[in-house]
């Protein structure tokens, strides 16, 4: 079978075992995060085991019946087909999820571009869009900071994604997105043309080593219904952390005390030094901030068009959809998935 070599049945399955032996071990829960990544890794395999045996036997049992079809039309032939069609598709996309990162837990970071009110707007379409994905996929997830534009919309917002490869479906998002529509905050209803960056970071091992220096950072303490101010004394303040030496901003407003929030904003803050440190070593990118500082023409990865016409188009895979309703209501991972086939291509 085509599919035995791409697919490495023995290897995962001699993961399973190895995860399997870890379960079974009496000190498993001890720790709770590790027990849980444990837990999802090896229900995942499973997972794509049965599908590949499942779609393996479905090939077989019916090569036969596919001959057939050359002579009669059979429409129950024709279902199965294109059963075992969407069944190979995501045999392929669970082979292109081999990336180190891609099995854990990221970050979600949006900023509009040039634009004020229209690409503020703009940011809060998109955190809506990826909320209901996680909800649409059982994706688990924790809004980290939100804050609201002058007029309307959010001027910031990160959201923290935990679930089976949330990184590596979502990192597919990395990139500035553009919308094309008729402006809702323009009296004579002129078409607007918006941008904003998403930055997807994994949510490396808690216990990576990066070095920070305290001298290196700004920290400052805001009400969290707002921003201002260098300092509150309630027992709800937002943190924001500046690491001078890499321009890294990083705010945390959702936990109920500074101390807590301050704990959760350099844990992100660490989680992106460590991902420039390996960018930097991989000469993968510049730097993280590269996204965010040329959001504007030309720089974009994905267009959503509300006028004059309707249609999402993906610049990287050619992915093209009418349905732009669907898109921002959430169902993207056609999009996430053509992205991963068009970059396991190159």
């Amino acid at each position: 079978m085509i599919l035995g070599g791409l697919f490495d049945l023995e290897n995962k399955k001699k993961r399973i075992e190895e995860l399997e032996e870890f379960i079974k071990g009496e000190n498993f829960w001890q720790d709770i995060d590790s027990a849980t990544k444990i837990n999802q890794e090896c229900a995942f395999l499973k997972k794509e085991i049965e599908l590949f045996l499942k779609t393996k036997k479905n090939i077989v049992d019916n090569l036969e019946l596919i001959h057939i079809l050359e002579e009669n039309e059979c429409e129950d032939i024709e279902e199965e087909i294109e059963n075992l069609e969407k069944q190979i598709e995501e045999i392929e996309v669970n082979c292109l999820l081999n990336g180190e990162n891609d099995k854990l837990n990221c970050y979600l970071e949006i900023h509009p571009g040039a634009g004020g009110t229209e690409s503020c707007d703009w940011a809060s379409m998109l955190s809506r869009m990826y909320i209901r994905f996680c909800e649409n996929n059982n994706y688990n997830y924790e809004i980290i900071e939100s804050s609201k534009g002058e007029e309307a919309g959010l001027k910031s917002f990160t959201m923290y994604i935990k679930g089976t490869y949330s990184y590596g479906y979502l990192k597919c998002e990395s990139g500035v997105h553009r919308l094309v529509r008729i402006s809702p905050f323009d009296s004579n209803a002129r078409r607007h043309t918006s941008f904003a960056s998403v930055m997807v970071t994994p949510e490396y091992d808690k216990n990576i080593s990066i070095e920070i220096k305290e001298s290196d950072l700004k920290i400052d303490v805001y009400h969290s219904s707002g921003a201002g101010g260098q300092s509150v004394n309630t027992s709800n303040s937002a943190v924001r952390i500046t690491h001078l030496p890499s321009k890294i901003v990083v705010t945390c407003q959702n936990e109920r005390s500074q101390m807590q929030n301050k704990e959760q904003a350099m844990k992100i803050l660490k989680n992106k030094l460590y991902e420039l440190e390996l960018q930097t070593l991989e000469n993968k990118m510049n730097d993280l901030k590269g996204t965010i500082e040329n959001i504007n023409f030309g720089s974009q990865i994905r267009s959503y068009v509300l006028e004059p016409y309707k249609m999402v188009k993906d610049n990287r895979s050619g992915y093209e959809t009418s349905n732009v309703t669907k898109v921002l209501d959430g169902e993207i991972l056609s999009i996430m998935e053509s992205v991963l086939k068009a970059r396991g291509k190159k």
